[in-house]
């Protein structure tokens, strides 16, 4: 019991942006009840959209923001009301909102736009249970209409209310998730203006005897901007639709007094509330397959990121494996070097130069098969001259099938690693071809800009046009070449009889400093201007 005796310490904070925060706010709900009718109250959509927009913490300040409100409303019909009504009005009202939006909280993490439709029914109707249940418990019923009656016109004044408000809160909170590209911006502002354009023409006058006729015409005219602004934007389309429509809706019954009831408008307001949930849900659904399809895009980027990230860590290791080797060939060329010099001055010439020629011919063979584990040549002078001067150019003329490759443009335009992964579909199109059929291989690569992209062509093809590629040769080249080639943003086809490969940079990309024309006459790539073979790449 000693807190009975010492008391209860209470620490309370005061925050000067919170005091502003109240006082903006009862401004607000001022400002909006002078645009409210009792079937379109404003008010109830600013609590709920204050209630969303600040934390927790700021929201006494709500609270003593609603009660200056309602002060300033409600003091001077104490004489008219009592003390009573007006404290019993006042109190409970915004504590019930916020205890709604509290237990929301979970809801709202999830699916936002269904948590905030049911916070809106829900303060729809709690709010006016209790206004009008205060208001009968102190005083007999003035109107004809039954409770259920009465209570239903007010929530839905409320719920049309909040509609109007909490889409444009939750815009404020997600703003940072989905920026609005100008071209979406154009198109808002497009369907905002052809939204109001529409409810100038319909909305002047709606006179109880023609209420089905002008309902009708709001249903089939009215919403088909916000219609189309929600299958193009989603949720946030279907957020500025659904308020546009029902501003244009709520401000359109010819008196503004804040008792004042139009049948012809409350009748299409209740097709406008069902079809403002409507495209609430449908723009949520939208904007989730589409986050879907971007999560899917994203997906698909890293998995070729990860790919591409994969070829160039074996690219790498297999550099190391080639560099080895040839620091293991330069050691081996000195030792017998070494050794042929001390024969000579032995005077075993005849050895020596037998022995000489020998080291040459395995030095040149090694260093062959060392520049097909990776071509270090392709990293100083380019693609072309990698292919022609390399081991894969030696194999090649041993096969006795393989002619001069038509090689055109300047690959040194390219980066490194698009340069190194055409090599090696070169080289492995050029292997399966080999392998899987007769007849003889040409070999042709173009080189320039495609698309406002530099890029390459590679076409690994039978000279003879009548044989086309064997289904199972097509087959083990979608297995073998197609994975390295999605991974680099390429194209494959196979039409008749060839292979046909498209790699392109992605934009932004820097080219290397040098150029084909800078390189040794005996291994320049051949000139573009030459003559073109009469089976040129399509």
């Amino acid at each position: 019991m000693d807190w009975w005796k010492e008391g209860i310490q209470v620490r309370l904070r005061i925050r000067p942006e919170g005091w502003l925060l109240a006082l903006a706010y009862a401004v607000a709900c001022w400002g909006a009840r002078q645009l409210s009718l009792d079937q379109f109250f404003l008010p109830a959509g600013v609590r709920v959209a204050a209630l969303l927009l600040c934390p927790p913490r700021l929201w006494p300040y709500l609270l003593i923001g609603e009660y200056a409100y309602f002060a300033h409303l409600r003091i001077p019909l104490l004489d008219k009301y009592g003390l009573i009504w007006v404290i019993c009005a006042s109190v409970f009202l915004m504590p019930a909102v916020m205890l709604i939006v509290r237990l929301h909280r979970q809801l709202l993490s999830r699916t936002t736009i269904v948590g905030v439709i049911s916070i809106a029914f829900f303060t729809a109707v709690v709010v006016s249970l209790l206004n009008i249940g205060i208001s009968s418990l102190l005083w007999p019923p003035l109107r004809e209409e039954s409770f259920t009656t009465y209570v239903l016109r007010y929530a839905l004044g409320d719920f049309i209310g909040i509609l109007v408000a909490a889409p444009l809160a939750l815009l404020w909170i997600r703003r940072k998730e989905e920026r609005w590209t100008r071209r979406a911006i154009a198109t808002t502002a497009a369907a905002l203006a052809l939204i109001l354009l529409i409810g100038l023409q319909v909305t002047p006058v709606l006179p109880a005897a023609v209420a089905p006729r002008g309902s009708l015409q709001l249903l089939l005219l009215l919403p088909v901007p916000a219609i189309v602004l929600t299958c193009l934007l989603g949720w946030r389309g279907a957020a500025v639709g659904v308020t546009a429509l029902n501003m244009v809706l709520g401000l359109g019954p010819p008196a503004l007094e804040p008792d004042a009831f139009d049948a012809a408008t409350f009748a299409t307001q209740q097709a406008m509330a069902i079809t403002s949930v409507a495209l609430l849900l449908l723009g949520a659904r939208i904007s989730h397959f589409q986050s879907q399809h971007r999560q899917r895009e994203e997906d698909g980027r890293a998995a070729l990121q990860l790919a591409r990230n994969s070829h160039l860590a074996s690219e790498m290791d297999l550099r190391e494996r080639a560099a080895h080797l040839r620091r293991l060939g330069d050691g081996m060329d000195l030792s017998l070097n070494e050794m042929v010099n001390w024969l000579h001055s032995q005077g075993h010439h005849a050895v020596a130069d037998s022995l000489r020629h020998t080291t040459e011919v395995h030095s040149r063979l090694f260093r062959a098969q060392a520049s097909m584990i990776y071509p270090s040549t392709l990293e100083r002078l380019g693609l072309f001259v990698a292919l022609q001067a390399g081991g894969v150019r030696e194999a090649w003329n041993h096969s006795h099938r393989i002619g001069q490759p038509w090689l055109m443009g300047d690959p040194c335009k390219l980066e490194v690693g698009t340069q190194l992964v055409a090599y090696r579909l070169v080289v492995e199109a050029v292997s399966l071809l080999l392998k899987c059929e007769n007849g003889q291989i040409a070999v042709r690569i173009r080189c320039g800009r495609f698309r406002q992209r530099q890029g390459l062509i590679i076409s690994i093809a039978l000279v003879d046009i009548r044989q086309p590629l064997a289904e199972q040769t097509q087959q083990l080249a979608t297995e073998q070449l197609l994975g390295r080639i999605l991974a680099h943003g390429g194209r494959m086809d196979m039409p008749g009889n060839r292979i046909r490969i498209m790699l392109l940079e992605a934009q932004g990309t820097s080219a290397r400093t040098y150029s084909a024309t800078e390189l040794p006459p005996t291994l320049r790539p051949v000139n573009p201007h030459d003559p073109p073979d009469p089976q040129t790449i399509n």
